[in-house]
Order: structure tokens, then C-alpha cells, then sequence
């Protein structure tokens, strides 16, 4: 069952059969991509969801977050290259903002690359702003900016 729908794109629930997919486009996404095990992890958890981006049959983005009490926690997110300044992964993102609310999250939390000028302008879209700083957060020594935005019913 497909939480949403346009006439072009759906996102659902990411499933075990998903993985290949999911692995193939975090590679090309992100400088250090998560492993498969770390995305079997996320499957195992109940209080975490992969929504995948699909056009067709083609996986075109997805974002990983997590549900804890009444925060949500947005862990990973990625569009294809080739599908990247389309909105799409504001669509990802409203879906999970609007899931969130209905479930009774009143923040959300994540964590960027402090060079991620795109991402960065997106999340300030949608109203995030910039909380504090992680020196040498990943794996690559790039700092991180933590971001936050309420979460309330528009």
C-alpha cells in the first residue's frame, strides 16, 4: 500500500527485496555510503523507516528516519543525480514531516554536511534552522550542522 501517489511517483515503505536498489543509488548519492548491513539494521528497528522514491520501476530516492517518542530523526536521504533539483527530495521530506505529525512528533532532528549547500537550502525550506555544530562528524572529517524545526499540524 503506497502512503502517496502522484501520476509520476510513488513512495513507500522500503522492504528486504528493496536492498540491491537502495545500495546501488546510496553509492552514487553519497561520499560514505552506508553499508548493507547498516540499511538490514534500519528494516529490524520498529521505530525506523526507509520511504523510497520510485518513478515506475526505477528507485529514485529515499530517506531514512526514525520515530522516537515525539521526535523524529532524519538519518539519511538521497536522489538520484540525474533527478536532483526536481523537488523531489522535498517530496520525500514533506511525506515524512506529515507522517510524523499524524503519529505525534512535535521536532525534528538531522544532521548535514556543513558543505552540503543544497541539502542545507532545502532543509531551510522547510523551516529547519541551524542549532549547533559537529566537528569531524563523518567518517571523512567533514563537520555536520545539526538542524531543528518544530513539527506542527499546518
Amino acid at each position: 500500500m503506497s502512503a502517496f501517489e502522484t501520476e509520476d511517483f510513488s513512495i513507500r515503505a522500503m522492504l528486504a527485496g528493496d536492498l540491491g536498489a537502495v545500495l546501488e543509488l546510496e553509492r552514487r548519492c553519497h561520499v560514505c555510503p552506508w553499508s548493507a548491513q547498516l540499511f538490514e539494521e534500519e528494516l529490524s528497528r520498529d521505530y525506523s523507516t526507509v520511504d523510497l522514491l520510485w518513478q515506475a520501476e526505477r528507485l529514485v530516492g529515499f530517506l531514512c528516519s526514525w520515530q522516537i517518542c515525539d521526535e523524529l530523526h532524519v538519518l539519511n536521504v538521497a536522489v538520484d543525480p540525474l533527478f536532483r533539483r526536481r523537488g523531489l527530495g522535498g517530496l520525500l521530506l514533506r511525506h515524512v514531516l506529515e507522517r510524523s505529525c499524524a503519529n505525534g512528533c512535535t521536532r525534528a532532528l538531522l544532521e548535514v554536511r556543513a558543505g552540503n549547500s543544497g541539502a542545507i537550502c532545502l532543509y531551510q525550506g522547510f523551516d529547519f534552522k541551524i542549532i549547533g555544530h559537529r566537528a569531524k562528524y563523518y567518517p571523512d572529517g567533514e563537520d555536520a550542522l545539526l538542524m531543528e524545526r518544530e513539527i506542527t499540524r499546518d
